[in-house]
């Protein structure tokens, strides 16, 4: 089943984790953060919203629709960190006053693309982006390796392709749907992104065990999800693994 993201059980599914520094250099070299407001649609525990701030940007509104996972958030976040319960289609933030809006692993799960995509248009100043992170069916097809775990998973369990096909953007889709609702055509650009660095092989298996932000593995069953944890087992080395995972990067100016 797909994920609950309202049950209290997954408060924290999204939280404990800081953005890697390669990610902050990819998405300052396409938009400049410093004395900058951001909205972060979508923003979970709070990953990214923390991670503006580090970058410059002098103030984050973070917008989720889960209250058990902003209540998670709030537990660490920053001065100059706001964070509030809203949807992504419907922030009710005033509109024409931020510098960029960022959306990450989020357009795949809304219902409504262009009516999300019109929210940031909306919530954009003159001149302002939109920044969208999500991962398109040719990163989903990356093939597995120690540092890419997750394509193994897909070799494991091949049904779980169909269910990314279903949900995953095309990305000529959302750029035309970035400019149907008024923003510049938007520049398209791959990103390997270091997740998380583990220190052996069992300290990954853990997060997947306990399916620690990860969507995808809430499609698998209790025993299914054992029997994944088996087989990345066996095809990992025993010793630190820098998990990586390929996005893509669209990014969009109002003009």
């Amino acid at each position: 089943m797909p994920v609950d993201f309202h049950d209290p059980a997954n408060a924290l599914t999204y939280s404990g984790r800081n953005a890697d520094p390669a990610w902050g250099r990819a998405v300052t070299s396409l938009v400049d953060a410093t004395g900058r407001t951001v909205v972060d649609i979508g923003c979970g525990g709070g990953t990214y919203a923390r991670e503006w701030l580090r970058l410059g940007a002098s103030a984050v509104v973070g917008v989720d629709s889960s209250i058990p996972i902003l209540g998670a958030a709030r537990a660490d976040a920053p001065a100059g960190l706001e964070l509030r319960e809203g949807d992504a289609a419907a922030t009710g933030l005033p509109g024409g006053r931020h510098d960029i809006v960022f959306a990450r692993a989020l357009v795949h799960h809304v219902p409504d693309l262009r009516s999300v995509v019109a929210e940031a248009h909306r919530l954009l100043r003159p001149g302002g982006h939109y920044l969208v992170q999500d991962r398109t069916m040719e990163d989903v097809h990356q093939p597995g390796s120690p540092d890419h775990p997750r394509g193994w998973i897909f070799e494991v369990f091949p049904r779980l392709r169909d269910v990314e096909a279903r949900r995953r953007p095309d990305s000529a889709t959302l750029r035309d749907a970035m400019v149907a609702q008024g923003l510049d055509r938007p520049a398209v650009h791959s990103l390997w992104e270091v997740r998380r660095h583990y220190p052996d092989r069992n300290a990954y298996l853990a997060d997947v065990s306990a399916r620690t932000g990860r969507s995808l593995l809430h499609e698998l069953d209790d025993d299914e999800l054992v029997h994944l944890v088996a087989e990345l087992r066996r095809r990992l080395p025993d010793g630190p693994i820098t998990e990586q995972d390929r996005w893509t990067l669209w990014c969009a100016a109002r003009p």
